[in-house]
């Protein structure tokens, strides 16, 4: 592992020289061959230019581009594999009620993230900027201005935390330890993991870059061993008895209400999601169009294939009533029934650390996408400057991370954490798919409105159909009431977390009318833009207070 680390930090403090392309990036080219600058999209056409920036505005400052292909790949697999593989599969059981409807579950996440992928290469291709949807729906939803970007920045800063993750780590600590996990024990340890990975991006941007990487290559190594081991238990060569017992009969006890089915899919989406990751950090990346195209099938297919047969795995060595009440410590009931009391402490430490590792790749793209919202000119307390710089390092945004950080720490100490967990995953994945749904929608729109733009990867159009009807049923089927009539975060309404993720929405809405309409007309001025450009090379949106007479 020494070996490892030094080799991954000799590539990242070296990277392989580039050429003016590379560097360039836009890497478009016309009919004729000729290279342009720039987005490919706008390079043909400045109407579709997202936002106030230019694409050079946009990417000037920073680090600049040092992730190649290996780092934006591991950058996705980190994001991806994380808590939810090692720690949602029990809450999907129990909402589904069968073995067989669970594992369809994993299957229909690994094709619904699939199509989302394609659509996101579409858009990242066609705009290889830092910021992800914001970018996208910004380039779509024009008017009336600006309300995309508030109600993505909505989304984006309130719920763009980690808690989830600093939660599962500190539960398998204390598990490893033989500590009970009470309820301000788990609390602490996850907020020391959060101050510490914002101090690492922050202060330390090389040395964070290094350990994002480190961590997911780990990450992979710890899960090819459980599904190695999920084979030696399948072939009888462990003490579990029938290791068959659960696929007999699979699909016994399914459950009939589409509300369970809907809620359980927002789990397994969310284990799935950052397949998208390097879509928010563009600015980085070198030839983010090659790269993009090469990172986000091969990370995402990485992680595919190691999550249905880590499930499999699962389900050899367990019953349906001991995953059932495992909670967010499956893994460690896998390893405790086949290498017993010993072997579940010790992994409890390996998925804390795969815990770490999914905190800190967040980090590090959430952090980006909060500068690129400062940068557009986001009203923020304080001023947008503060927020958009790389203050103190000139490299690494530590207002970002600081934007991040603040709603982290709040959904830690709020909630007690055995609701919290359910909940937050959730209440994450619901304004996500109503994201999801415009975001699909703006690549008809854009499609049948400028089909001439320039488009270095076109996703074939039943894909995206497929996904926009995943989309709706996701949608719609968590306000439908499930048998029980209490859904899966008792004693907490069933419906209560659509309608806070709509209630974020909502609350972006709000920000934009006060801010673009209510106060202009009450207090006689208007907003006018202008950019400015910072100590460390970053251009940022202004926008000063005209009266009006």
């Amino acid at each position: 592992m020494a070996s490892l680390w030094a080799r991954l930090r000799r590539q990242e403090d070296n990277p392989p020289s580039t050429t003016e392309d590379d560097l360039a990036v836009a890497d478009s080219r016309s009919s004729d061959g000729e290279l342009k600058k720039g987005d490919p999209a706008t390079a043909d056409d400045a109407d579709l230019n997202p936002g106030e920036l230019t694409f050079d505005e946009d990417t000037a400052g920073g680090m600049g581009r040092h992730l190649g292909v290996t780092s934006c790949t591991l950058l996705i697999v980190g994001r991806i594999i994380g808590t939810g593989i090692f720690s949602t599969p029990s809450s999907i059981l129990s909402g589904v009620g069968s073995v067989g409807a669970s594992l369809l579950l994993w299957v229909l996440g690994f094709v619904l993230s699939f199509c989302g992928l394609f659509i996101w290469l579409e858009f990242g291709t066609m705009f290889p900027r830092s910021g992800g949807e914001k970018v996208y729906l910004e380039a779509v939803y024009k008017r009336p201005k600006y309300l995309a970007t508030i109600m993505f920045a909505a989304n984006a800063i309130l719920l763009g935390f980690t808690a989830s993750g600093c939660i599962v780590f500190a539960s398998n600590i204390l598990v490893s330890a033989g500590h009970e996990a009470t309820r301000w024990s788990e609390r602490g340890i996850a907020l020391g993991v959060i101050g510490f990975v914002t101090l690492v991006h922050g202060l330390t941007p090389r040395a964070g870059v290094v350990l994002m990487n480190a961590l997911s290559i780990f990450k992979i190594v710890i899960l090819v061993f459980v599904v190695v081991t999920g084979w030696v238990v399948l072939g009888g060569h462990t003490r579990i008895a029938d290791p068959h017992a659960n696929f007999r009969n699979a699909f016994a006890g399914s459950s009939n209400s589409s509300n369970d089915y809907a809620t359980a899919m927002f789990k397994v989406l969310n284990a799935y999601s950052g397949w998208s990751n390097v879509n928010y950090v563009l600015n980085n990346v070198r030839n983010p169009v090659r790269t993009l195209k090469i990172a986000g099938p091969l990370g995402l297919g990485i992680c595919a294939i190691l999550y249905l047969l880590a499930n499999i795995a699962y389900f050899s060595a367990a019953t349906k009533e001991q995953i059932d009440a495992s909670g967010v410590t499956v893994a460690a009931l896998f390893f405790g029934q086949v290498f017993g009391s010993t072997a579940e402490r010790a992994l409890s430490v390996f998925v804390a650390l795969s815990a770490l590792g999914n905190v800190v790749t967040i980090t590090f793209a959430q952090s980006r996408v909060n500068q690129e919202l400062a940068k557009e000119g986001i009203p923020l307390p304080f001023g947008n400057k503060f927020w958009a710089s790389n203050w103190p390092t000139g490299k690494s945004p530590l207002p970002g991370l600081i934007i991040h950080l603040i709603p982290s720490v709040i959904v830690i100490i709020a909630p007690p954490p055995n609701v919290a967990y359910p909940f937050i995953l959730d209440v994450e994945g619901y304004p996500g798919q109503i994201i999801n749904l415009f975001i699909v929608l703006g690549l008809f729109y854009l499609r049948w409105k400028k089909p001439n733009a320039h488009r270095p990867f076109k996703v074939w159009w039943p894909v995206a159909v497929f996904f926009l009807a995943a989309a709706v049923f996701l949608l719609i089927a968590p306000f439908l009431r499930p048998p029980n009539g209490v859904g899966d975060t008792p004693p907490l309404p069933y419906y209560l977390y659509c309608l806070v993720g709509i209630g974020v929405m909502l609350a972006g809405v709000a920000y934009w009318a006060a801010w673009r309409i209510i106060l202009p007309r009450v207090f006689g001025y208007e907003l006018v833009p202008r950019k400015d450009k910072l100590e460390d090379g970053t251009v940022v949106t202004v926008f000063d207070r005209k009266k009006v007479e």
